[in-house]
């Protein structure tokens, strides 16, 4: 049986955990409002250039644009976005198993895919089963700006532009609730359902000089729109997934503390039954 000071010691160390714990819940709380602010600010832009390029595309001229394209399929690029850091519950390992699965259903050769990683966490995964990373970007922000991933979403598009992948699919945590986030797959290019989406196209515009020219500028912006918003909505999911996860540890150690501490009294009871029970005998031999 654990020695008084044991006890004493395992409530003390808890104590300074769940301290901790509950501090990075606040502050994953607070980066949480921010971060789902952002995610949800984001969508009327996404809508509305989705909106202006199936109009334009779907304007009566035959468009002839290599991401409108399908193309035989012979390497496929996953966008897989995950965190810099653990603590988050199954925010990381979900994703990536969805992603690991989805590889190992659809590819027999490494040759077949390579990943664009977005975070540590999925960087050192894919590392670790030494599967190709074309490109990767870790660090950012908690609310990144679009400036942080551009670059990155620009050489994406770029490589399905290239030839150098067939089709680009993302995978994420999409953001349904503070306590509820399921993981996402979309395929991002070819943009061959773009006007099937059940949003309206019916606005009128006039443009010049023409379809293509503006449809060479607006579609990478649009794929690129959709990279960046999927990170916005993986940012939320990440906040509220680590916001729950430490609050669940904060729960778990007042529980493990409320234990220890019944332990600790039982285990002074005892000792003072003891040593009154030593004290008495004692007495009697002297008597």
């Amino acid at each position: 049986m654990a020695s008084l000071r044991d006890i004493s010691n395992r409530i003390t160390s808890t104590k300074k955990t769940m301290k901790i714990t509950k501090a990075m819940e606040m502050v994953s709380a607070s980066k949480l409002n921010k971060a789902e602010q952002n995610a949800k600010s984001f969508v009327p832009y996404s809508d509305k250039i989705q909106e202006v390029v199936a109009n334009i595309a779907n304007g009566g001229e035959k468009i002839d644009h290599p991401m409108l394209k399908a193309r035989d399929v012979k390497k496929v690029g996953y966008f897989v976005v995950t965190s810099d850091r653990g603590l988050a519950g199954p925010y990381n390992s979900n994703v990536l198993r969805e992603v690991y699965q989805t590889i190992q259903k659809r590819h027999q050769s490494k040759d077949e895919y390579t990943i664009i990683a977005v975070g540590r966490i999925g960087r050192d995964f894919f590392k670790k089963r030494d599967i190709t990373i074309a490109k990767e970007i870790i660090g950012l922000a908690d609310q990144p700006d679009f400036a942080d991933i551009k670059e990155l979403a620009s050489e994406t598009v770029q490589m399905y532009v290239d030839e150098e992948i067939d089709e680009l699919n993302i995978f994420y945590n999409h953001y349904v609730s503070a306590i509820s986030q399921q993981v996402e797959s979309k395929k991002v290019l070819p943009l061959t359902n773009i006007g099937s989406s059940g949003k309206s196209t019916t606005s009128s515009y006039e443009y010049e000089p023409g379809q293509e020219e503006i449809l060479e500028v607006l579609l990478p912006q649009y794929a690129e729109s959709l990279l960046y918003g999927a990170l916005l909505d993986g940012k939320a999911s990440e906040h509220a997934a680590r916001m729950t996860a430490m609050r669940s540890a904060s729960d778990n150690a007042e529980d493990i503390i409320d234990d220890l501490s019944l332990s600790y009294n039982r285990a002074r009871q005892a000792s003072i039954t003891q040593e009154i029970t030593e004290i008495v005998g004692g007495v009697a031999a002297l008597e």
